[in-house]
């Protein structure tokens, strides 16, 4: 291979608009794979807790036992636990207060527990429009840099009487890295966007079934003496 037209001697060689369009295309993947990495960790973790709060939720435990498990732990609740922690303390503080109707009970602890899920969405929904930002612009930021540089190899070629391949050659190839590291970027974004999405929805659906879930079993608990 002729080290001329290796890589590094091409990204070396190329042009400063060329090389700016480089490092951004570059930090922008470094940024969406560490991104990734988290994300993947945060929401595993969410599904994970969801799925052994359901466990423990459904085997029968008494609520207010359940309640007090989970407020007394060492580290702070996550997710549905928080949810489920929201809900069940507006209905406690509500029963308490008296002469409240117990739609009122049910309907302020309802309240209280879409909030709370407002906010735990949008907590994991964090940094997943940036990932869907790099996975839109970086073709078109790479194709940028690729048209600049292909433009300066034929505007070289201005005085020369007889243009041959090998001396377009150089600035077409370097031009061409700039579109590869665009794709290069957008591809894993747009992949784990779409991967990370289609997770989040079904979380989300999962929280919003158990808040349903949860104000049944607060109604039947609200009218009993």
């Amino acid at each position: 291979m002729n080290t001329d037209l290796s890589i590094f001697h091409l990204v070396k060689e190329a042009s400063f608009v060329v090389q700016f369009v480089m490092l951004i295309l570059l930090s922008a993947s470094v940024s969406s794979w560490t991104f990734i990495f988290s994300k993947r960790k945060e929401l595993n973790r969410a599904i994970e807790i969801t799925d052994e709060f359901e466990e423990q939720f459904w085997s029968g435990v008494v609520l207010a036992e359940l309640y007090r498990k989970l407020a007394a732990k060492d580290f702070e609740p996550e997710g549905i636990e928080k949810i489920f922690l929201a809900g069940y303390k507006e209905f406690s503080r509500m029963r308490q207060a008296g002469n409240v109707e117990p739609g009122v009970q049910v309907e302020s602890a309802q309240r209280v527990m879409r909030i709370e899920l407002s906010r735990e969405l949008e907590r994991l929904d964090e940094h997943l429009a940036f990932l869907a930002t790099v996975g839109s612009i970086s073709p078109y930021i790479g194709l940028f840099g690729t048209v600049w540089g292909i433009m300066n190899s034929f505007m070289s070629l201005g005085n020369v009487k007889q243009a041959t391949l090998a001396q377009v050659a150089p600035g077409i190839a370097e031009a061409l890295i700039a579109t590869a590291i665009g794709l290069f970027a957008a591809i894993p974004a747009v992949i784990s966007y779409n991967r990370f999405s289609t997770r989040l929805d079904r979380l989300t659906g999962r929280y919003e079934l158990f808040v349903e879930e949860f104000v049944v079993l607060l109604q039947r608990q609200a009218h009993q003496k």
